[in-house]
């Protein structure tokens, strides 16, 4: 398994700028946002200068970008916000495709209007469900059109708000394109250790033959987000898990502060080194 970061945990306008900062806090992969460019995350054109500039950098820097985040509402209550998103989508499509990125992240969305992250009692209903559906479908034909893979993430907030439904999707589209990112601490709030432990087995048990990243972040005993390793989530438990299901992509942290870089990886990197003694 190779550790990385999301790109944006650093400052900086230029992937020059940017890149080295992933380096020298000792990770040698990055999920990219175009916000390291100087752009929105989800921009309405993408450059050829620009792509040029993230391929240098990636290049002089030794940093590999596993991910390209391209996240939307994809059940935003209003039509017209979802078709810019996939208009959007098929930019950022178009850019991993020339740069080698072979993951776009997604968020599955909320029936909340103003914020993508936030719990909305309409996500569990029947109209939420077939939106998405929609909208997959169109993003696959995205995905299929720049041969590049979907990944999905299970968020309590979210209409994907569990392992299980994240199986429900990928086996009602049957597309080899999408795949899982798995984030244990997205599974639950305040959970003791032995009932997050079980959730995690039985969420890798239902995913495991569709992840393609991890990612590493922790919580509070309020449920709060943190770096990873400062928290309650049970790393130890997850990582083990992790392995013996099979999984040797990217681990890749977010939720932390660029100071907090180099002790993230420190922790990641022991935990990991106590897996393969």
């Amino acid at each position: 398994m190779q550790l990385g970061i999301f790109a944006k945990t650093f400052d900086g306008k230029r992937p020059g700028l940017v890149l080295p900062h992933v380096k020298a806090a000792g990770f040698a992969v990055a999920q990219y946002n175009m916000a390291c460019s100087g752009l929105p995350a989800m921009p309405d054109e993408i450059s050829d200068a620009v792509i040029a500039d993230i391929k240098a950098a990636a290049k002089s820097s030794g940093v590999f970008l596993n991910a390209l985040s391209a996240t939307y509402n994809m059940i935003h209550p209003d039509v017209s916000e979802r078709e810019t998103g996939h208009r959007r989508l098929a930019i950022i499509a178009g850019a991993a495709q020339d740069l080698d990125i072979p993951l776009i992240t997604l968020c599955t969305g909320t029936r909340d209007a103003q914020d993508q992250w936030k719990h909305h009692p309409d996500n569990t209903s029947s109209a939420a469900w077939r939106d998405l559906i929609q909208s997959m479908q169109t993003a696959i034909t995205i995905a299929d059109r720049y041969n590049v893979n979907l990944g999905i993430e299970p968020e309590l907030a979210n209409v994907i708000n569990s392992a299980a439904k994240a199986r429900l999707l990928i086996d009602e589209l049957k597309s080899p394109r999408l795949k899982i990112i798995f984030d244990p601490a997205n599974l639950f709030e305040t959970e003791t250790v032995a009932e997050q432990r079980r959730i995690v087995s039985s969420a890798l048990a239902l995913l495991s033959s569709d992840i393609a990243m991890a990612h590493a972040k922790d919580r509070t005993t309020s449920g709060e987000f943190v770096a990873a390793g400062t928290g309650v989530l049970d790393y130890p438990h997850f990582l083990s898990e992790l392995k013996q299901s099979g999984f040797d992509g990217p681990i890749v942290t977010h939720g932390l502060s660029a100071a907090e870089a180099p002790m993230v990886r420190e922790f990641l990197q022991r935990e990991l080194n106590r897996l393969a003694a």
